[in-house]
């Protein structure tokens, strides 16, 4: 995964934990890299080994330390100058979720080793998606949901996520997205 990426779980925990506990979970990870470069890629080994040690030492769930990176993303992407993105590919939520491998194609020119997910997205009703997530990497499906979180939120809208299934059920995992405009 591209250091962008690591940098975001260094800059939630710092923000939420401070930075004495960041420097436990590097040591604890056994990652001492002085500081991650946003476009250089680093082995995904190292992202989970940052999770891993950030749910040992924050006495959380990987599952949970991996929404709340999904979550902090949109506004740590948005800081460092990736923002102006969002509203390219959506106006709403739902245009946004719509055009999310197109959104990849475009940052891709940027990273040129990245490996994005793709996504197909049905429509399930009036205010319901269903969300396949494809990945070549495996456990990250708890990050998708905080993403989805973080994009509602950006978006002013309410959602409920549901993750139906996991990869072991056709190879992908499958979201069920509940939209309503924020009140």
């Amino acid at each position: 995964m591209y250091g962008l990426v690591n940098k975001a779980v260094e800059d939630l925990v710092c923000a939420h934990y401070g930075e004495p506990t960041w420097a436990q979970i590097q040591a604890r990870a056994g990652v001492q890299t002085p500081g991650f470069v946003s476009m250089e890629s680093y082995p995904d080994e190292v992202t989970y080994k940052l999770v891993a040690a950030a749910s040992e030492v924050l006495g959380a769930p990987a599952a949970a330390v991996l929404e709340a990176v999904g979550e902090h993303w949109i506004l740590f992407t948005a800081r460092h100058g990736y923002g102006e993105l969002l509203p390219m590919f959506g106006a709403t939520l739902r245009e946004f979720v719509a055009n999310l491998d197109n959104m990849h194609a475009r940052v891709g020119l940027t990273f040129a080793r990245m490996r994005p997910p793709s996504f197909v997205v049905r429509e399930a009703g009036p205010q319901a998606l269903e969300l396949e997530y494809h990945s070549s990497r495996e456990g990250l499906a708890p990050m998708v949901v905080g993403l989805l979180k973080g994009l509602a939120r950006t978006f002013a809208e309410d959602i409920a996520v549901e993750h139906v299934h996991g990869r072991e059920r056709g190879g992908f995992d499958l979201f069920r997205l509940e939209l309503q405009p924020a009140a």
